[in-house]
């Protein structure tokens, strides 16, 4: 006899807030593509109907999480509001609603977070059971790979007025990213690097209400960058690929992530990686990565000027790189999620 399908309510709220173009919003919609294909799965569009749930976020200090007489399952990336108060303030509303949310994670039947390193933070910070957490890491979208002949490359060049030479970031601004210190380290090595300028992509970078915007903006024009380093907000992934394999060098300069998917697209895209020597992204990139301290911002330019200058070096990790990557694949997430959905 046929076996009935699991049927599980995915929220997929994610898709249509602020975290759509995000991490969150990333996972979400990979995942219920992915879950889509798989046979052992039915998804439903009702709690009423399922047989498990499974919020794909959690908020801390938002009502995020609502618990119903059935298995569920939520996902949580990180703590980094947690790990750094000071630079995510929750307000007395947020604080009561952390321990709103701490308190029903108690009756949630599983956490799945991203990564070794965030499994560890979320039993330090959130008090959860380790058995109760598994860590079931991300992938790149199979939309991120090498591009083999070169006839788009002046197109997208000219769509963005794109830099000959650049070093690329891609990600948000808030304080974990080190924007500030990438700024600085390039500041240190642009004289080293006359032809090459600083791409930064991301939405944020160009909302000039966020106080962090401002910020950046003005240490740019304190330290005369305003020629050297270029901006441009969301992009699609389709032309984010083309930007990627353009790239000279990938940098991922953060204080501390939960996973730091970026750079598993560029290791896709045939971009050498330069990485903050952090826990996560130390665990992600394994020795595919060049790693700088985060917070030395001469270590971090001379990881950079390295593997502009040292072009066996940089064979070397575009190899490593695709060989890392193939480790990683949404097809692979989605079935480590299907075997803990059955196992509850």
């Amino acid at each position: 006899m046929k076996s009935q399908k699991l049927k599980v309510f995915i929220d997929d709220k994610p898709l249509s807030t602020g975290h759509a173009f995000r991490g969150i919003g990333n996972y979400t919609s990979n995942l219920l593509a992915e879950l889509q294909k798989n046979s052992e799965v039915e998804l439903v569009n009702s709690p009423k109907l399922a047989d498990l749930m499974h919020y794909p976020y959690f908020d801390f200090f938002f009502n995020t999480l609502n618990i119903f007489n059935k298995p569920t399952v939520v996902t949580i990336f990180d703590t980094i509001p947690l790990i750094y108060p000071n630079h995510y303030p929750s307000g007395v509303k947020g604080r009561i609603n952390l321990l709103l949310q701490k308190r029903k994670l108690k009756q949630v039947d599983a956490v799945i977070t991203i990564s070794e390193t965030s499994k560890k933070d979320i039993v330090r910070f959130l008090n959860i059971s380790p058995e109760k957490i598994h860590p079931i890491y991300l992938a790149a979208s199979s939309n991120f790979k090498t591009k083999i002949d070169n006839k788009w490359k002046e197109g997208i060049r000219q769509k963005y007025n794109l830099p000959e030479k650049f070093i690329l970031y891609v990600g948000d601004i808030n304080y974990n990213k080190n924007i500030e210190g990438l700024i600085r380290a390039f500041a240190k090595i642009k004289d080293s690097l006359p032809d090459f300028k600083l791409l930064l992509i991301g939405k944020s970078f160009l909302d000039h209400s966020l106080t962090e915007t401002k910020s950046i903006f003005q240490l740019i024009k304190g330290l005369n960058l305003e020629e050297k380093i270029m901006m441009l907000g969301f992009i699609s992934t389709e032309d984010l690929v083309y930007i990627y394999n353009l790239a000279s060098v990938y940098c991922q300069s953060s204080f501390y992530e939960g996973f730091g998917l970026p750079i598993l697209e560029a290791m896709a895209c045939s971009c050498p990686v330069v990485a903050a020597k952090t826990q996560a992204l130390v665990e992600i990139a394994g020795n595919a990565a060049y790693f700088v301290d985060p917070k030395n911002t001469s270590d971090m330019g001379n990881g950079l000027v390295s593997i502009i200058r040292n072009d066996m070096l940089r064979r070397q990790l575009v190899i490593k790189g695709l060989a890392r990557n193939k480790d990683f694949s949404w097809k692979k997430t989605a079935k480590e999620t299907v075997n803990l959905y059955k196992s509850l």
